[in-house]
């Protein structure tokens, strides 16, 4: 491997702005990349439907090994916030910003290795059946561009998402559904000062509402929280409305269903006893998934781990990723982690030693693909 190459590709590609919905740069960039790599190029249209910059990007490395399964790599362009003007540094055997923004490891980690491996196929002439690269737009904006991904365009068996955090060898087997509560409360507006007892205070519904539910952790496979609730006015009129939006979370579409319909209960009845009025709409985000070690999608991520001189460990997430739409419309994927730490903050940083082993094990990866 050339380990300055993908360092300079990461610190590359961490320097261009991408912060999700505006990816046109980035997008850009990819589809200049893949096709100087030789690859067959297409971005899709989802953009039609997610109101981002740019689609998804999907590329084609084709084989001449026809024994072997058609596997897949995915990662996403975008980024949070603040994701603009990154000033990528090396320390301690770190990559990290200079603490002003995000790094943007989460994914561009995932990208720089998908080159790597690219190159290192065509560079040791490595047998492989064919593989495709998806880039995904808006995974940070809900998944939205894999929610939109037209599965045409992944003419696989199997594939894997390089979109976790954990060192290289953590293969997450299992992610749950997300279900987003979104609630209006709506109670009677009066003088506060005056005639208090003529109103009825949406906050008070929605604070009641909220001490009925069961929150946080609860069971092994399920979560739910409050974000926010808001009830804006002056204080010396009732409050006669509040906003609430909650999630919840669970590897069990039951256990979310069951979650789900407990809190809109406590919605919907509080609102009734205080003579108030609870509109509540339901969004589900993505579907869950489950594989085991029997699973081949399983199975050659292990050997690949082995090969590559670590231990695999089998994961349960309580996060979603693209893999969850993928897995979701019939591609069986796994989200395998590839080292990155404190995603999503200014203490971000991406280990040297794990960016290095990420397409050590994709290249393992795409020998196992290879039918014994």
């Amino acid at each position: 491997m050339n380990d300055l190459r993908i360092v300079h590709q990461f610190i590359e590609l961490v320097q261009i702005n991408s912060e999700t919905t505006k990816e046109r740069e980035i997008a850009d960039y990819i589809l200049d990349k893949m096709k100087d790599l030789d690859l067959e190029v297409l971005e899709d249209d989802s953009y039609k439907d997610t109101q981002h910059e740019a689609g998804n990007i999907i590329g084609k490395l084709t084989g001449k090994n026809e024994n072997a399964d058609k596997i897949y790599f995915t990662a996403h362009m975008d980024t949070v916030t603040p994701g603009n003007n990154i000033q990528p540094q090396q320390k301690d055997g770190y990559i990290m910003s200079d603490g002003s923004t995000i790094l943007g490891a989460d994914d561009k980690a995932g990208i720089a290795a998908i080159f790597e491996t690219i190159h290192l196929l065509k560079e040791k002439d490595i047998e492989h059946g064919d593989i495709y690269f998806a880039i995904m737009s808006g995974e940070e904006s809900g998944l939205v561009g894999s929610r939109h991904f037209d599965k045409k365009h992944l003419p696989v068996d199997y594939g894997y998402a390089l979109d976790s955090d954990g060192t290289v060898g953590h293969i997450i087997t299992s992610a749950p559904s997300q279900a987003k509560i979104y609630a209006t409360i709506t109670g009677k507006a009066a003088h506060a000062g005056v005639q208090p007892e003529k109103g009825v205070s949406a906050i008070s519904i929605t604070a009641k509402a909220i001490t009925k539910m069961s929150l946080g952790r609860i069971d092994e496979e399920t979560t739910a929280n409050i974000g926010s609730f808001e009830g804006r006015g002056p204080t010396n009129v009732v409050c006669d409305e509040v906003l609430l939006v909650a999630e919840a979370r669970s590897l069990s579409k039951a256990k979310l269903d069951t979650q789900v319909e407990m809190m809109t209960n406590a919605l919907k009845e509080t609102a009734e006893q205080m003579n108030g009025k609870a509109k509540v709409n339901v969004e589900y985000m993505y579907p869950a998934y489950h594989f085991s070690k029997e699973d081949k999608v399983v199975r050659n991520a292990m050997e690949a781990v082995t090969k590559i001189g670590r231990t695999p460990k089998l994961v349960k997430s309580g996060g979603g990723s693209d893999a969850n739409h993928l897995s979701g419309k019939g591609i069986p994927t796994v989200n395998l982690a590839i080292g990155y730490e404190n995603i999503h903050t200014k203490h971000e940083k991406m280990p040297v030693e794990e960016l290095l082993k990420i397409p050590e094990l994709m290249i393992e990866i795409i020998k196992q693909a290879i039918k014994k």
